[in-house]
């Protein structure tokens, strides 16, 4: 059988790499024992020839979400982070990915730029997937609403994988968050039972993640 040439392992590569972005393939297999993009998110094995089996698999790592992608390089960015959150702690994909958008700016925050941080998570102590604590100015406001500058801790991250993982953390060890994981399957009503809860003040925070979520149909990131 003709070996392939070099132009068809970059396409078959392409093709991976592609598949892992939009979710529309399976990866390629990996060498048994191997890593593969579903275990590490933002790493994707490919092969160098043909058969079931990779014999020199070829690591490529997946660009972080950061705030100079378009709207679409931003999500499909952030969906490996979104899934494995959601395999860990359960919760949706669709809710976090949103959630990100929403809390970082499409990434175009200071926490997220500087800090990996895309959900404002606050640094009162490093919790288990945080590398250490950064300042940043912010502003606090009263139950009135009144509103003041000040400054705050926050968490940082060597990933935004590790930012996402925190997150969904959260919400699955916080009792107040219990009642949104009886609808893991019901993402926008995890959403409000999520906002119901006092995650955000904003009166139309549910409305904003949902509609989010809905435009671009982040639903089909859940597992």
């Amino acid at each position: 059988m003709p070996q392939p040439t070099r132009t068809h392992r970059i396409r078959r590569t392409l093709v991976a790499a592609f598949a892992a972005l939009t979710g529309t393939v399976a990866p390629l297999a990996a060498a048994p024992g191997a890593a593969s993009a579903a275990d590490e998110p933002g790493l994707l094995f490919s092969c160098r020839a043909r058969g079931a089996a990779c014999d020199t698999p070829v690591s490529y790592t997946l660009p972080e979400p950061s705030g100079t992608m378009t709207n679409a390089e931003f999500i499909a960015a952030a969906a490996p982070g979104a899934r494995l959150s959601q395999r860990e702690h359960g919760v949706p994909a669709s809710v976090t990915i949103a959630q990100a958008i929403l809390e970082s700016g499409w990434g175009r925050s200071a926490l997220s730029t500087y800090d990996r941080n895309f959900f404002g998570m606050k640094c009162f102590d490093k919790g288990p997937y945080a590398t250490g604590c950064s300042t940043h100015n912010t502003s606090e406001c009263t139950p009135a609403g009144q509103c003041y500058p000040t400054s705050a801790s926050f968490r940082t991250y060597a990933t935004a994988a590790d930012s996402f993982r925190d997150h969904g953390n959260l919400l699955a060890t916080n009792a107040r968050y219990a009642n949104a994981f009886v609808y893991r399957s019901d993402p926008d009503r995890f959403v409000a039972e999520v906002a119901a809860a006092g995650y955000a003040t904003d009166p139309q925070y549910t409305q904003k993640l949902t509609g989010i979520m809905a435009k671009y149909n982040l639903y089909s990131y859940d597992a």
